[in-house]
């Protein structure tokens, strides 16, 4: 295994020695926010006028599980697109959190249209979008209450959790995530409701209890006009004479 070098060190190098002619490169990702542990890897996102198509890929280099983000200076955009779209901003966060390991006259600007998507936030939903969510937070609702097997429970509270993290955030125009993230993203929001939201699915977990779970998950779908089932309809049409 070869040894463990400092991040940006380990970074550079790496950048230097399989990418020595990209027009730039950035380390992005836990290590640059201060908050990496043992199982940390390296987020680098680099810049290429000369490839054809972005490309992902993961290596192993100077101590490091390594993440690469390949682009070129006009594919990222679909990237960007597709980010906005889904409402987890993936490559405009490591771009704009981003510390620069090769400079490029462009990546000023690259970063400040990185910085201006975070800051403008997704798209809304619409007053559908927000009726289907009702739908299918109830719907998951009411398997977790009527569940009776703890091995099925486990699962759908998960499901559950992230349905529930998703309606609050996206309700108030706010990026969601996937994994860590959902955490993440709903402490920056609304802190007290996330270790809220934590804690009674912690006790569900522990203690198999599940009237405080059910509670927050109503008061947050309450001020939307409460569980949805009756008269839930999705790809209805009208009948042909």
């Amino acid at each position: 295994m070869n040894e463990k070098l400092e991040g940006k060190e380990a970074a550079m190098k790496f950048v230097n020695k399989n990418f020595p002619e990209c027009h730039a490169a950035l380390l992005s990702g836990s290590v640059v926010r201060g908050e990496d542990t043992e199982t940390s890897d390296l987020d680098i996102v680099v810049f290429d006028e000369k490839l054809l198509s972005s490309y992902r890929e993961s290596l192993y280099e100077f101590g490091w599980p390594i993440e690469v983000f390949a682009h070129n200076f006009t594919s990222y955009k679909e990237f960007y697109k597709s980010d906005v779209k889904r409402a987890r901003p993936s490559l405009p966060r490591m771009v704009a959190e981003g510390i620069i390991i090769k400079e490029d006259v462009r990546m000023k600007a690259l970063k400040q249209e990185a910085v201006e998507i975070l800051e403008k936030g997704p798209p809304p939903w619409t007053e559908k979008d927000i009726r289907a969510k009702r739908y299918f937070l109830t719907d998951t609702l009411d398997d977790f209450i009527g569940c009776e097997d703890r091995a099925e429970g486990m699962f759908i509270s998960q499901t559950l959790a992230e349905l529930t993290a998703e309606f609050v955030l996206r309700t108030n125009n706010q990026w969601v995530g996937s994994s860590k993230w959902w955490a993440r993203a709903l402490r920056q929001f609304d802190k007290e409701f996330a270790e809220r939201l934590f804690k009674t699915l912690d006790c569900y977990y522990r203690n198999d209890e599940k009237e405080q779970v059910v509670n927050v998950v109503e008061g947050v779908l309450r001020p939307y006009g409460g569980r949805l089932f009756d008269g839930f309809s999705m790809g209805k049409e009208g009948w042909r004479s």
